[in-house]
């Protein structure tokens, strides 16, 4: 089915430290490439469904749901079986929140995501203020951006007030169950040796199987989502450890170190030793505890 898209640009305020557009599409779409954003994403789905695959876990997201995206975090996106759909996307950096509002651990409490599922009354009230921001940012009315700002912070207390919602029934079907337990398994032995058709044997399915339901769900082929979780803990572990690079390597499953080398460079644009000097100028001499080893 081809896709048609209704688009409202994307509105930039703050020096462009927060945007917000709001889209409206038919026909099936979905994200070539998982990806991330400097930024956190705030997602508001006005009508349809999309599937989500964020932290490890294929999410379904429902009209008049929010989900939130830590910055940095790799997430895609794609149509579930109700192609149409329109939403309102926000990126922001968090330090545009009033102070309270601005600490990570009360929106993520350290998962790369958070889903808002909420009532019919906070829904509309939700809606309103997303609606409101787009609006300002068309008629460009003196302190627009202010006014923009101000709204968001309202949006987020709303969200902070709204009841707590298990993240662990985020899926409804089969396939979306699968491919989160497989992402799982991956997380859960990503020093190991995987392969495609360990890894299908597994759950007792085909290796092209796995491969086409994978990608389509993630955005990753297989190999390529192994590395991402690699490199992800060795990034953790080269800024909370002293440990060497070379031990580094082999605890998160490089047999050789010149590959982890070049395949770290190639996901962050720096090698190790580099990455490591820049995180410590970046967070000071504090973020290196003495004597802390894998």
């Amino acid at each position: 089915m081809k896709s048609v898209s209704v688009s409202q640009p994307k509105y930039h305020v703050a020096n462009e430290q927060f945007s917000i557009q709001h889209m409206k599409r038919a026909g099936i779409t979905a994200m070539p490439r998982a990806h991330s954003h400097p930024f956190v994403e705030l997602y508001y789905l006005k009508e349809g469904e999309r599937i989500y695959f964020v932290d490890s876990q294929v999410v379904t997201l429902q009209k008049g749901e929010i989900i939130l995206i830590q910055s940095d975090e790799m997430h895609a996106t794609a149509s579930s079986e109700i192609a149409e759909f329109e939403r309102i996307l926000i990126n922001y950096n968090p330090a545009l929140l009033p102070t309270p509002l601005q600490d990570d651990t009360q929106w993520f409490n350290k998962r790369g995501f958070h889903l808002f599922r909420l009532m019919l009354r906070e829904q509309n009230e939700a809606e309103n203020l997303l609606i409101r921001m787009v609006e300002e940012c068309q008629e460009c009315r003196p302190f627009y951006e202010t006014s923009v700002l101000t709204l968001f912070a309202e949006l987020m207390i709303l969200l902070q007030r709204t009841e707590p919602l298990s993240q662990s029934d985020n899926t409804k079907h089969p396939l979306h169950n699968l491919v989160t337990d497989v992402a799982t398994y991956i997380r859960e032995h990503y020093e190991k040796p995987l392969t495609l058709e360990e890894t299908a044997r597994q759950f007792f399915i085909s290796s092209s199987y796995l491969s086409r339901i994978f990608y389509r769900l993630t955005g990753f082929h297989f190999r390529e989502y192994v590395v991402h979780i690699r490199i992800q803990q060795a990034k953790r572990l080269i800024t909370q450890s002293n440990s060497k690079i070379q031990d580094i390597a082999s605890h998160v499953g490089f047999e050789h170190l010149s590959h982890f080398n070049k395949t770290f460079k190639r996901v962050t644009g720096y090698n190790p030793s580099h990455y490591r000097k820049e995180i410590k100028f970046r967070q000071g001499e504090s973020l290196f505890q003495p004597n802390k080893e894998l």
